[in-house]
């Protein structure tokens, strides 16, 4: 009986190796369908992962209050093109007596260029607090963070990103390095380690890649710089009058986050006339992003699911085109003595071939997804640098 089944196997095997091209091309398909199931099902999980990920990493206990710029005809302006708006200082007093509210982080941030030398870079200026640093996960690679001794001294120092540290001191230690930002000095305490740009959240919060961060203390900023700044571009000028760009307030627990995020909704529009803020809830747009990831995984793997059935339907196609022009053969066995099952065994022997041989070579190709996805990215960065940034 083994024997005989062996033999059913090896006639298959014949019967396939006959027609090499008709076998290749049924076997493509096969392997084409799991490999887009596969490449499908990873491509589609690591962009979720990843929106969720950055969506985690703004926290879940966190609220983020940014100042906004409204709608034209309720923007305050003066006579030196100063747009006024967002979230002022006396707004924190009232904030902090929430009760669920357990601490408030203050930033004000803007572009500034800063020099060092005969280098100039279009710096992410940042003025914040010590605590900056523990919510928005960066690490300190050299020196040490802004302290609450700086910002009490309102202290010249400063801490550099990754990046721009590469860019001012490629071959030398920044420490203690006296940078100039709007023509003051900055002596250079710390150094971060290189992080993971945060992904934009609509109009609401910008998309962040930490690179040229340049951080100060809040109290220096305001200072040496104020809430006015000002912008020349194509000889226009234009400016900004904002006394903090963003308030990041914690809580307790994460039942505390919506009641918390509707208190400060209530308090803004009680202290604001125009709406010349936003809200932002991670914790919401983290359950959306659940919901979402669920339903972009169903699509994929519905498009993946087509493409396997279509190769399915490709050996369907050959093994009738099998069946049709052995007719002849199949007479013949019959004729002598052979069963209908012993025939049929033998064309099931062919697509079980077919369709392990491109199954099998289809999850190796899906194996080979992250390699290609790397490669495709090195050949983008050379071609189009400015859009491989952009990725995820």
């Amino acid at each position: 009986m083994n024997l005989l089944r062996l033999r059913v196997w090896r006639l298959g095997v014949k019967s396939l190796l006959l027609h090499p091209l008709r076998s290749m091309l049924t076997v493509l398909g096969i392997f084409i369908g799991v490999a887009s199931v596969v490449w499908l099902l990873a491509i589609g999980e690591g962009i979720s992962l990843e929106a969720q990920r950055q969506i985690e990493e703004l926290g879940a206990t966190n609220i983020i209050l940014r100042s906004v710029i409204p709608a034209d005809d309720s923007v305050s302006t003066d006579a030196e093109f100063y747009v006024r708006y967002g979230i002022r200082r006396s707004d924190v007093a009232g904030l902090m007596e929430i009760p669920t509210v357990t601490n408030a982080l203050k930033i004000r941030e803007t572009m500034r260029e800063a020099h060092y030398g005969s280098v100039t870079i279009a710096s992410h200026l940042v003025a914040c607090t010590p605590e900056y640093a523990e919510v928005m996960h960066l690490d300190i690679d050299l020196g040490r963070f802004i302290s609450d001794v700086d910002v009490i001294q309102r202290g010249n120092v400063c801490v550099l990103a990754a990046g721009v540290a590469r860019q001012f001191f490629p071959t030398e230690n920044p420490l203690g390095k006296v940078i100039r930002i709007r023509e003051l000095p900055y002596v250079v305490v710390g150094v971060m380690q290189p992080r993971a740009p945060s992904a934009g959240i609509g109009s609401s919060l910008a998309a962040q890649d930490f690179v040229n961060d340049i951080y100060i203390p809040l109290e220096t900023f305001w200072q040496r710089i104020g809430d006015r700044v000002l912008f020349i571009q194509s000889g226009q000028r234009s400016g900004e009058e904002v006394q903090l760009s963003q308030i990041t307030f914690q809580v307790q627990s994460t039942r505390e986050v919506v009641p918390t995020a509707d208190a400060i909704r209530r308090t803004m529009s009680k202290l604001h006339q125009e709406e010349d803020y936003a809200v932002v809830v991670p914790l919401e747009l983290l359950e959306q992003a659940r919901t979402t990831r669920l339903m972009f995984m169903v699509f994929m793997g519905l498009i993946a699911a087509v493409t396997l059935i279509v190769g399915g339907i490709g050996i369907m196609n050959i093994m009738l085109a099998t069946v049709t022009e052995r007719t002849r053969e199949i007479g013949i066995r019959r004729a002598l003595g052979a069963k209908q099952w012993d025939i049929t065994q033998q064309f099931l022997v062919e697509t079980v071939v077919l369709s392990a041989v491109g199954g099998v070579i289809g999850i190796g190709g899906g194996f080979t997804c992250p390699w290609m996805m790397d490669q495709l990215r090195h050949f983008l960065q050379r071609v189009m640098p400015e859009a491989v940034d952009n990725l995820p």
